[in-house]
């Protein structure tokens, strides 16, 4: 069953203004869950295990921006990964998934599953295998308080412009697409999407697809918003997301 969260109001303004001051991965994680109750223990093999994955995800992850690692076998296995955003570069993105894995540890001290976001990067571990599955159960919504003048023409260039991405995609190497969409004279909307690569260029549509049909839960007429999950993420603006379109 899917299950949608929004983040306090307080974070909800700090994430938007470290945006405008174009605040680098320090200024703290977007959100995070702590979804799995069963605990372990520090000196445990999947203790052992989880400092393993961690160690591994910085390694492997910052080259292509993207990596799944599991350590251990049965009931201590450990399964993770990270993502970074498709446009952050290699160091950048290596500072991001060692920042998300203290921070994880912090914030879900022994807890058997948890997932994290920054605006560089996600990461993600659990006890249950969970690769190639569409994650339905961690998500949140960040949006703009500010409203544009006209909603009723805005929405419908929001879904056209992030159904074009969620296509791009989906068939695409890095499973991340950015783009704009002229809204008159000098005036653009932004959008960016973007899957975890262990998903089926199938399942990453879908999951993006999914996202975008839940934006009117949150977005509806704002100037800016997205839907962040743990598998994909879709989100529009009316200021360049990234350093480049390309």
């Amino acid at each position: 069953m899917s299950s949608s969260k929004s983040i306090p109001l307080t974070l909800f303004f700090f994430f938007f203004f470290s945006l405008f001051l174009h605040a680098s991965n320090a200024a703290g994680p977007l959100n995070h869950f702590c979804f799995n109750p069963e605990n372990y223990t520090a000196s445990s093999p999947f203790g052992a295990n989880l400092n393993t994955l961690f160690n591994l995800l910085s390694i492997r992850v910052p080259p292509s921006g993207f990596g799944v690692v599991s350590s251990g076998k049965s009931y201590n296995k450990v399964n993770g990964l990270a993502l970074c955003r498709g446009d952050v570069s290699t160091t950048n993105c290596k500072t991001c998934v060692v920042d998300a894995s203290k921070e994880l540890c912090n914030r879900c001290p022994y807890n058997k599953g948890a997932i994290i976001w920054y605006d560089n990067c996600l990461l993600k571990y659990s006890d249950t295998y969970f690769f190639g599955r569409i994650d339905n159960q961690n998500k949140f919504y960040l949006w703009n308080v500010n409203e544009v003048e006209n909603p009723r023409a805005f929405n419908p260039k929001v879904k056209e412009l992030l159904s074009s991405l969620s296509y791009k995609a989906s068939t695409t190497t890095k499973f991340y697409a950015t783009g704009d969409l002229y809204l008159g004279v000098q005036k653009k909307l932004y959008g960016l999407a973007q899957c975890t690569r262990d998903l089926s260029s199938d399942n990453c549509k879908k999951c993006l697809d999914g996202a975008i049909s839940e934006l009117p839960n949150c977005c509806t007429g704002k100037r800016g918003g997205r839907v962040v999950g743990g598998s994909c993420n879709v989100r529009f603006e009316l200021y360049p997301i990234v350093g480049s379109n390309a």
